[in-house]
């Protein structure tokens, strides 16, 4: 027997995983839809493959995901290049650039959410196939949307329930910042190269401030012996300025966060302001998603300088984070109606009547005959309000025997009257 690939998973209401249920992933998705669109942000879906390009340049050719060959690339009839998305951010900048949004009234505020694919080993919070709600404001270079954009991730959180949260703010300053900050860590980094771990070592000239970000235990051991100085003290003025307007919104706003000295972005095209915001009880890999702004991606794509900001949110992660907290999730919507059949003629007929009730009802019906105490059973099973059999003593008076399930009351009803029997 076939079986899913090691780090896919089948999402459906009755899985007993709960970060993997129908309806935990609903819940989620339904719940950033609600308050990225309350606050005006428009819906968005980007194909999930694209040209191979759009991702290598999006997500930086230094980067794991091209380095360590992370990205699912394939070619298709025409010999051309393609990847499934590594990341939604480049393919929303893209169709930004595509679409002539440039005009809109700025900045362009879109979201999006789907599955993300990623060829690396997986773990607990960390699979090959995931999914992401994706939030971008694309157009303005303002701290105020910096701010909102981490306001807007931390009120989907509590919205959902969760609690135990911290948001780590920091900033990798502007291009020249990080020209300088990139020179120290060579001129401190080279006399311990062969120290470091093998990935380290590839960084080290060509971008070693993902040196900083490494999880490997000799790298952390050598960072806190050479005591790093962190990226915010090579901030230059107007970058520093501007992490110290993103802190005074987000103390305005009452959200509470830490700045984090150590918290860097390894692509070039990062700029200002970095966040993240953690979960201490999913484990290591605490962060449930976190943010950035991006000012020089839309020119790397081939479009013009466009600034951008936007966040990604890692459904798994969240729904991990909702089970170890316990927060209840809405369970199912349960049948207002199961009509049961009791013999051949009356199965169209439930079918007939099912669809007439079925815009204002959740309706199920039952696809063979049964008797009465069989059907009663799987009007139970399947959590339905009320049962309705119909057989040829009901055909015979235009009638459906309706049953209130938690009471017991059974009363006969006409077909024509049933829409006003079941109460909303």
């Amino acid at each position: 027997m076939l079986k899913s690939v090691p780090g896919t998973n089948d999402i459906f209401s009755q899985r007993k995983e709960y970060a993997f249920r129908e309806p935990v992933f609903r819940h989620i998705v339904e719940t950033a839809q609600k308050v990225l669109a309350s606050s005006g942000a428009q819906p968005i879906h980007t194909p999930i493959f694209e040209y191979a390009e759009v991702f290598q340049k999006g997500v930086g050719l230094t980067s794991d995901i091209v380095v360590k060959k992370e990205m699912y690339v394939f070619e298709d009839r025409g010999e051309r290049l393609l990847a499934l998305r590594p990341e939604p951010t480049a393919s929303m900048v893209r169709a930004y650039n595509e679409h002539g949004m440039k005009v809109w009234p700025q900045p362009v505020r879109l979201f999006t959410w789907g599955p993300i694919f990623r060829a690396e080993r997986h773990q607990k919070g960390r699979y090959k196939q995931f999914h992401q709600v994706d939030y971008e404001a694309l157009g303005s270079a303002d701290p105020l949307v910096d701010a909102e954009s981490i306001a807007l991730m931390v009120k989907i959180y509590r919205e959902l329930g969760l609690r135990g949260l911290e948001v780590k703010l920091g900033s990798v300053g502007d291009p020249e910042d990080r020209s300088r900050y990139n020179a120290y860590l060579r001129e401190l980094f080279r006399p311990h190269a062969k120290r470091l771990s093998q990935d380290s070592q590839a960084r080290l000239e060509s971008n070693p401030m993902r040196i900083l970000d490494s999880k490997d235990p000799g790298d952390q051991a050598l960072l806190q012996e050479l005591e790093v100085r962190p990226m915010l003290e090579f901030l230059g003025s107007e970058s520093s300025a501007f992490h110290q307007a993103v802190q005074r919104y987000l103390e305005g706003l009452g959200i509470p966060f830490q700045v984090d000295p150590s918290l860097v972005r390894g692509l070039d095209y990062y700029v200002r302001t970095a966040w993240e915001v953690h979960h201490a009880r999913i484990g290591a890999k605490s962060a449930l998603g976190g943010g950035g702004r991006y000012d020089g991606l839309s020119e790397m794509l081939g479009g013009p300088r466009v600034p951008g900001v936007g966040f990604g949110i890692g459904i798994e992660r969240v729904a991990i984070a909702l089970e170890e907290e316990g927060v209840a999730i809405p369970p199912d919507p349960s049948p207002d109606l199961y009509l049961a059949p009791l013999d051949e003629a009356a199965k169209g007929e439930a079918l007939s009547l099912a669809e007439r009730l079925r815009p204002k009802f959740r309706v199920e019906i039952g696809y063979s005959v049964k008797k009465v105490g069989k059907a009663l059973e799987e009007a139970l099973k399947r959590g339905a309000r009320y049962a309705g059999f119909l057989g040829e003593a009901e055909r015979q008076k235009g009638v459906v025997a309706l049953k209130h399930l938690a009471s017991g009351e059974q009363r006969e009803v006409r077909w024509e009257a049933l829409e006003e029997a079941l109460p909303r």
